[in-house]
């Protein structure tokens, strides 16, 4: 009889060390209860959470959820479960033992990240990897990715998010700030909050290395290092669990909405990325805290060949490899938003022209108003992608799109150095990105190339949760509504 793939990552080789040093960190740390974490199709964090006694046990068994945890256990607007009915099996989630981490805020309580798989029981591919596990589909794509080209993606985020003090009625009342880009006056007015951000994120393996006041109200960027694509997915969803928490001890809101404000800049997430062959995994000292987890949150991949860096004269045109990599990402742009921008919302920053959003399929070095910017030798930003992404659907898209340029050997064409709209006023032809997430959608369906992204049923759920998310807007009256037509007629 085959070994299932749930059996197979139980058994690997060496986890049973790992299992062990966990029960040590338990024991040694006092750690009392653990969070058992993985993350639905929208990035949301999922999970459950057991007691530290029952480690060994779920170590091995696992736990079970409803298949539905994936979409949030979420109605869609006609009342039904999205994704999967309450008839439908429970998944099984294996808990990571190198990602064990005690959380900072209450050293009573440490979280994991789990794989999902199908329940042992089910008849048809009985515990084999879940494939509505966004974060399982990535690590399985990059591997694929690294088999079939000898490279790996290593990225890095740029996560915009607002803080916003809470009113009486629990809402928004405002930004904590002035809207001023780049004052250090502004960013000292937040200090006591980054600075506390920034605590917990070092305990929790970030190294953090720059920060800045945004020029929206109590806009922050903090910057953590680049690595693997799956660890840095890991790190910003860890970044957003760290903000949400300390709004609660600030009684603040940590806003990752896109464009909470319009006439104001919002929340991107730019995505830098680049492929390399080789390199060494080195466990990075941040302060005194690492005690606090598994070597392997402090963990991060140095070193190699970067393959997008320029190899003839011009010092602004990749390698061959790299400008492959920009045929095919430049090629699927249309498809690549609807997975960075994924949001209704996130089509107002796109209107909201003026604020550094890019709207057009081009590339440049340097040039913000196109989609995609050489940001440095050897490092391309991919800019349509705001603060609400899924990390692992963005990273596992962009691979796609990548692999896509390298094997058909798609062509870049030249930079554009110029604003794109003085581009387009002397006459270049570009097309604009979708403007809004239906049109992203549409986009997403015609495009097998970003589908692949989202293998197995991965692909459904994410259009089923995001068509309803689209039909819902169309099938409301909004403030805009009323304020434009109430008095239309006579």
């Amino acid at each position: 009889m085959a070994v299932t793939d749930i059996e197979a990552f139980v058994h690997a080789d060496g986890r049973d060390a790992l299992v062990r040093e966990v029960r040590q960190k338990i024991d040694a740390l006092g750690i009392d209860y653990l969070y058992l974490q993985f993350v639905s199709v929208t990035g949301r964090i999922m999970g459950k959470g057991i007691p530290a006694d029952h480690w060994e046990s779920v170590a091995e068994k696992g736990f079970q959820l409803v298949y539905g945890a994936t979409m949030n256990l979420f109605l869609n607007r006609h009342g039904d479960y999205l994704g999967y009915g309450p008839e439908a099996a429970e998944l099984v989630g294996i808990p990571e033992p190198e990602t064990f981490c005690q959380l900072p805020w209450d050293r009573r309580v440490a979280r994991l990240w789990c794989t999902l798989f199908r329940n042992r029981e089910e008849r048809e591919d009985p515990g084999g990897f879940l494939t509505a596990d966004c974060r399982g589909n990535l690590r399985r794509i990059h591997a694929e990715f690294q088999q079939t080209h000898g490279m790996h993606m290593r990225s890095g985020t740029e996560p915009e998010m607002m803080w916003l003090r809470r009113g009486e009625d629990g809402g928004p009342a405002g930004g904590y700030s002035k809207p001023y880009c780049y004052h250090i006056d502004q960013f000292e007015s937040l200090r006591p909050v980054y600075m506390k951000v920034i605590d917990y994120a070092r305990a929790m393996g970030l190294d953090m290395i720059q920060g800045d006041h945004e020029d929206a109200p109590g806009q922050l960027e903090l910057n953590f290092a680049f690595d693997d694509c799956l660890r840095t997915a890991d790190r910003l969803t860890t970044y957003r669990q760290i903000c949400a928490q300390v709004a609660r001890e600030f009684n603040l809101i940590a806003c990752f909405m896109t464009k909470p404000f319009m006439g104001l800049s919002g929340n991107g997430c730019h995505h830098n990325i680049s492929l390399w062959r080789g390199g060494t995994e080195k466990v990075k000292t941040l302060g005194q805290k690492q005690i606090a987890a598994m070597e392997a949150v402090f963990t991060y991949r140095t070193g190699g060949e970067n393959t997008f860096m320029p190899d003839g004269d011009d010092p602004q045109m990749p390698g061959i490899v790299g400008q492959h990599a920009i045929g095919g990402i430049v090629k699927h742009l249309d498809a690549l938003t609807a997975i960075g921008c994924s949001t209704v919302n996130s089509y107002r920053r796109l209107w909201d022209t003026g604020f550094w959003a890019p709207v057009f399929k081009d590339w440049g070095f340097q040039n913000r108003t196109t989609g995609l910017r050489i940001s440095a030798p050897g490092r391309f930003e991919f800019r349509s992608v705001d603060a609400m992404v899924n990390p692992y659907l963005m990273a596992a898209a962009l691979l796609k799109a990548m692999d896509d340029g390298i094997r058909n050997k798609i062509p870049c064409g030249e930079p554009e150095e110029r604003n794109i709209y003085a581009a387009m006023e002397a006459g270049k032809q570009v097309q604009k990105l979708p403007m809004s997430l239906g049109d992203a959608l549409k986009a997403l369906a015609a495009d097998e190339v970003i589908r692949s992204a989202l293998p197995g049923e991965m692909y459904r759920l994410y259009h089923e949760y995001k068509t309803d998310e689209w039909e819902r807007f169309m099938h409301t009256s909004t403030d805009w509504d009323l304020r434009t037509y109430l008095d239309y007629l006579p």
